[in-house]
């Protein structure tokens, strides 16, 4: 069964730092390395947002953290990683990592989800 699994949300202070991971399971090395991975969040009362996806090389990420995030990911881990520098009380949310075949920001193309990680920002 293939599973998901979020790590490293917690609360900080603006202008600090934290490291999310996303532990994959239950995936062949053949079958995860041709899964488009991204970082998504939702805040209370919005829609679910994409901020960062990945393939094999490539990334997109969302205006509202280029510059801030850096996405990366470990194949032989199987491990997803999202660096979030520079954070902003506007990055508070619930961040969910995703497995897809379509290489796009939007939710909708993604087909596995981690249960997420909360990420609180304070001024």
């Amino acid at each position: 069964q293939v599973q998901l699994v979020e790590s490293g949300g917690g609360s900080v202070q603006s202008g600090g730092s934290l490291r999310l991971a996303c532990a994959a399971s239950g995936y062949s090395y053949g079958g995860y390395i041709s899964r488009y991975l991204g970082w998504f969040r939702q805040a209370p009362g919005q829609e679910r947002e994409g901020v960062a996806v990945i393939d094999s090389s490539s990334t997109i990420y969302a205006d509202s953290v280029k510059g801030r995030f850096t996405i990366s990911r470990d194949n032989a881990k199987k491990t997803l990683y999202l660096n979030m520098n520079s954070l902003k009380p506007e990055d508070t949310a619930m961040y969910y990592c995703a497995a897809g075949r379509v290489f796009s920001l939007s939710p909708g193309a993604y087909d596995n989800w981690g249960q997420g990680t909360q990420v609180t920002v304070s001024s």
